[in-house]
């Protein structure tokens, strides 16, 4: 494997769940052969870790199997495993704008974010976001956005994300479904190399409304819209019942699937593949990835974190940003 200078920028997350720990963790298992660095406060990683304080991520220039490389980034308390403090909500904020801005200078190839806890950050910094992902977009400048969840089984994008689900059917345009699609074709053979990327619709309603019976949305614009993009080169099926989209024989069709709403996307990838199950936000002029799962506080500090859906974001990001 090659070994450029770039390393993928680990962010701290919550420092009283369970990102330290699967961050080292991860390090250890990739430690020959990827490079990487972990922004954040040294004294919130576990105490059996051994790490190398940096200055700059041009200081990794190859794996480092000896010490995890530190960025520091102090907080002002150490952390207690399962209880946030208020006084870390702004440090965690400030470390993933730190992780952007090495990424988006060229001293990363990726950002792989550790889990946030959204209430304890908007109690403690008044934090505007409804998650990573919204305020990703916003250090980068961007408008529109796209939520991949990504395994070696599925890849699945949710149209809508962070909103209850009465209010899905308000929130679900045409035009935002159609920049959902475009741009998850566009980063499918840009960030995944899939020439010409299949991507499959799911419908809003039970059965894809059912010609009508359970629904309008599909009729009224949901399969036009799917037509009109076909005409333009799109390779596109659906509106397609979400109930039989998923099974094995399904997912061979198609590269990608569109869901309407959050947990009509999450649900499938969590059931086949919880563990290795990555968060990829598309649509940014960077590389991000995340563990597909929270902070975890019940189990913080014990040792019982499960790393492998951080390794497989280390993974990922790392591929990805070879493409960069």
């Amino acid at each position: 494997m090659s070994r450029p200078s770039r390393p993928v920028a680990i962010t701290c997350g919550e420092p009283a769940g369970i990102g330290p720990e699967i961050a080292a963790r991860a390090w250890a298992a990739l430690s020959n052969d990827i490079p990487m660095v972990w922004i954040g406060d040294p004294r919130h990683l576990p105490q059996d870790v051994p790490h190398r304080v940096i200055d700059s991520p041009d200081e990794v220039i190859a794996p480092s199997a000896d010490a995890l490389p530190v960025l520091p980034h102090p907080f002002d308390s150490a952390a207690l495993p399962g209880v946030p403090q208020p006084g870390h909500a702004q440090g965690v904020i400030d470390v993933i704008a730190r992780a952007v801005d090495l990424v988006q200078t060229g001293a990363a190839c990726g950002v792989c974010t550790a889990p946030i806890h959204k209430k304890a950050l908007q109690d403690g910094a008044g934090f505007a976001y409804p998650g990573h992902t919204e305020y990703l977009a916003a250090l980068a400048g961007v408008d529109d956005v796209v939520m991949m969840l990504a395994s070696d089984q599925l890849r699945v994008v949710p149209a809508t994300i962070h909103i209850a689900l009465d209010q899905v059917p308000q929130a679900l345009t045409p035009m935002g479904l159609r920049r959902t699609i475009e741009i998850t074709a566009q980063e499918l053979q840009n960030r995944f190399g899939i020439a010409r990327p299949r991507i499959a619709v799911a419908g809003l309603n039970p059965h894809a409304g059912e010609g009508g019976s359970m629904g309008r949305q599909e009729i009224d614009w949901i399969a036009p819209l799917i037509l009109e993009m076909q005409g333009e080169g799109f390779a596109l099926t659906g509106p397609l019942p979400a109930d039989t989209m998923f099974h094995a024989r399904a997912r061979e069709g198609y590269d990608a699937a569109v869901a309407m709403y959050h947990d009509q996307a999450l649900i499938p990838i969590k059931t086949l593949d919880f563990d290795r199950g990555v968060n990829v936000t598309l649509g940014l002029p960077f590389v991000r990835t995340s563990p597909d799962h929270g902070t975890a506080f019940d189990i913080a500090g014990q040792g019982r974190a499960n790393p492998t859906s951080m390794i497989e974001a280390i993974k990922l990001a790392w591929q990805m940003g070879q493409k960069t």
